[in-house]
């Protein structure tokens, strides 16, 4: 029997109000990271992590990752979970799930959670080609830009959800 995933999860109550978040795009060979304003308005590229094979709790891209999340002063860290067309979990989420656990480990005051990302890296990739950058040596590129997809992804959520939450639907800032 195979363990059930968790989905992803939803801006909502228990969000840590203003402050940086971190975005992420957990991948086999790198780790795509990006940032956002502390008004948590826009989100941008931080760096590229290559992933270790090491998955202990003291690998050096955990490390990093925190480092990152330190450095940054970050209230909360959205991971991507990359699930099927049908919004089930395949190997992709497995390995997302796992990194965003062993994440949580190391950062336990800074809450780690799962936005999805189906179509981050398509995405970006299309956007960087429709504006000029190739695609050979672009991965790190893309990686980062599939990071600020799904951290941008969140921020919107949540200030929807926010504006709705405080009966401020129409303002739109």
């Amino acid at each position: 029997m195979v363990a059930e995933l968790p989905g992803p999860d939803r801006p909502g109550s228990d969000d840590p109000g203003r402050g940086r978040r971190i975005g992420i795009d957990v991948g086999s060979v790198r780790i795509g990271v990006a940032s956002c304003d502390p008004d948590c308005i826009l989100a941008t590229p931080v760096e590229t992590v290559p992933r270790s094979k090491d998955r202990g709790p003291d690998a050096p891209d955990i490390r990093r990752i925190v480092q990152i999340v330190m450095e940054y002063e970050a209230v909360e860290v959205i991971v991507g979970l990359p699930q099927t067309l049908r919004g089930e979990p395949g190997k992709a989420a497995k390995l997302a799930s796992e990194f965003a656990r062993r994440l949580r480990r190391q950062i336990p005051e800074v809450p780690v959670r799962m936005a999805d990302e189906r179509f981050t890296t398509v995405t970006a990739a299309r956007a960087l080609r429709d504006s000029g950058v190739s695609a050979r040596g672009a991965r790190p590129v893309i990686d980062q830009a599939a990071a600020v997809a799904i951290l941008q992804g969140w921020l919107d959520e949540r200030s929807a959800t926010l504006n709705v939450a405080d009966g401020d639907q129409g303002s739109g800032r």
